[in-house]
């Protein structure tokens, strides 16, 4: 039994959830979303105590077992992006490495001949604090946002992919807070004989 899918799922005020079928609707102040669920697994919605209840009706199943916590995290994911959302910061470092937003576009100056440009995808919001970079030390940030924790998630690694931190000086993009751990450069030796 998975321990994460034996945990109920709190619904927050505001928050309406709606069992059709095998579908789930979750609608709240951020917008609403939907998922299919799963033939072996059972979902049970407690208007009266307000919350979401996934239980496992094959135990001894193999694929129970893995969509048991599966289910029960797409929920939750769910009603903490319609209630809250979901947001990931990001900062880019190198001299003269930047980035805007053009209609519904991505473009990256850094370091390539050419622009970087991504498709920015429905449903996310991208908020740029610093477009620049001022030297090594001081990054351009921006921050991404959206009700979809999956899609925020595969977003973000498809623009730290354009240039991925580098570990001598640290250049490229990467997670506000992410740690990139640093390589000593080639020591020079001293005193030709």
């Amino acid at each position: 039994m998975s321990r994460i899918g034996k945990k109920p799922v709190e619904i927050p005020v505001g928050v309406k959830v709606e069992q059709n079928g095998a579908f789930i609707k979750v609608s709240g102040p951020r917008g609403n979303m939907q998922i299919a669920g799963h033939p072996l697994i059972k979902v049970k919605v407690e208007d009266s105590q307000k919350r979401i209840l996934v239980e496992n009706e094959e135990p001894q199943n193999p694929q129970g077992k893995q969509m048991h916590g599966t289910i029960r995290s797409l929920i939750a994911n769910m009603v903490a992006g319609v209630s809250k959302g979901f947001e990931r910061k990001m900062e880019i470092y190198g001299t003269g490495y930047n980035l805007k937003e053009q209609g519904k576009k991505l473009i990256f100056q850094v370091g390539y001949s050419h622009p970087v440009e991504l498709e920015i995808p429905e449903g996310v919001k991208v908020n740029v604090d610093v477009a620049a970079t001022r030297g090594n030390d001081v990054p351009a940030k921006f921050t991404l946002s959206s009700i979809d924790k999956a899609v925020l998630g595969k977003f973000a690694s498809e623009i730290r992919k354009v240039r991925p931190p580098e570990p001598y000086k640290g250049k490229g993009i990467r997670y506000a807070d992410e740690q990139v751990i640093r390589k000593e450069g080639k020591a020079f030796a001293s005193g030709a004989s």
